[in-house]
């Protein structure tokens, strides 16, 4: 074999093994940040009960989890920089951000200020925030993970942390706008899309280095510790 083809075959094997990785990593993470979908093209499709609520409160013809799903998608779509700084205001640039942003910012989608409703909750009850200290400061509160956390505990419906895959029952419980926290290892957070893989799983939109994108939910293999929902029908906003 001549040094060319060595090259060449060299090459292929590389790629083929970069492909075989990035296809077998945390069931298929890679592809999904980059916006690619292998799903198994002769796999049957698994259809899933839609059972989001139809409340539209901004009358713009859009179900309410529908809205904050388009609004946390833009971040994905944007590829909003993943970047974690400390911000006078609370509000990081539109072009940057970490994965409490995405929620700020869906819930935007239907005029929630999630700020607003977590600063007034920390100044009434700081001690049952754990990255409050007694010490509330508005410009990062609101963004921490496990303040997010304790407020949709207090204020949302509270659903199973349980992913089943090839259970239609509980995909079915895993609807789009749903809020999903994650507290072992590094503190994350993301919010459900509308968008379900073949199998019936739904895919997360977050954020992440290098940027937020939108996977399928199986792929991030941290323990779930929260699953919540906005209260539609009975919370004002």
């Amino acid at each position: 074999m001549n040094l060319n083809k060595f090259f060449i075959v060299f090459f292929m094997v590389l790629l083929l093994s970069a492909l075989l990785f990035a296809f077998l990593f945390r069931n298929g993470l890679i592809f999904d940040m980059a916006g690619i979908d292998i799903t198994h093209p002769f796999m049957k499709k698994v259809i899933i009960e839609e059972e989001y609520v139809r409340i539209d409160r901004n009358a713009n013809g859009v179900a309410d989890p529908i809205d904050i799903v388009n609004a946390a998608r833009k971040e994905a779509e944007g590829r909003t920089l993943y970047k974690s700084a400390y911000y006078e205001g609370g509000y990081p640039p539109d072009r940057e951000g970490v994965c409490t942003d995405v929620i700020w910012r869906g819930l935007k989608g239907v005029n929630i200020n999630l700020k607003d409703l977590m600063d007034k909750d920390i100044h009434d009850q700081p001690y049952l925030y754990p990255r409050v200290n007694g010490k509330p400061d508005p410009n990062i509160d609101f963004r921490r993970v496990p303040n997010q956390h304790v407020f949709f505990q207090r204020f949302t419906q509270p659903l199973t942390t349980k992913l089943m895959p090839d259970n239609p029952k509980n995909l079915a419980e895993w609807q789009p706008g749903d809020i999903v926290v994650y507290l072992e290892g590094v503190d994350h957070i993301g919010i459900i899309s509308d968008k379900r893989a073949k199998d019936g799983i739904p895919y997360l939109i977050h954020n992440t280095p290098p940027f937020a994108s939108e996977i399928k939910l199986s792929s991030y293999t941290s323990p779930i510790a929260g699953h919540f929902r906005w209260k539609y029908e009975t919370t004002s906003y």
